[in-house]
């Protein structure tokens, strides 16, 4: 018996979420194919031109536009910024500052700030050893 390993493959928009690129600004021929594994992995390790420019001036999708100006997708979302932004249009709202910015970057620093708080509480009851409960 023989057996056949199949190749995985992947939805263009799958692809384009784990190389955090819009899937509407990729080539035409990306968007209507499927994506092998292997072939995620080479546009990874050895991105072409097309790939290189969408990282580098966008648009960019909203997690990626999120991480660049510090704040969740929801405190976007309450920003009022719904649509994909260019690597410019990022730098502008950083450069303006707009209060919502402002107030979403503060939500998100108290949000990590609270985490690492949590991570370090059950990271201190970890190396205790646990009460019998009565």
């Amino acid at each position: 018996m023989t057996s056949h390993q199949t190749t995985q493959t992947m939805k263009p928009a799958t692809a384009a979420k784990k190389l955090g690129v819009y899937l509407e600004a990729t080539p035409a021929e990306f968007q209507e194919g499927v994506v092998s594994r292997s072939e995620l992995n080479a546009l990874q390790a050895d991105p072409p031109e097309w790939l290189q420019e969408l990282r580098r001036n966008g648009p960019h999708p909203r997690p990626v536009v999120a991480a660049k100006l510090g704040v969740s997708i929801a405190g976007l979302a309450r920003g009022g910024v719904t649509d994909p932004l260019t690597t410019e249009q990022i730098d502008a709202l950083k450069k303006d500052l707009p209060e919502w910015l402002q107030k979403e970057r503060a939500t998100q620093a108290e949000v990590r700030k609270e985490a690492a708080r949590i991570k370090e509480k059950n990271a201190e009851r970890a190396g205790q050893p646990q009460r019998p409960r009565s």
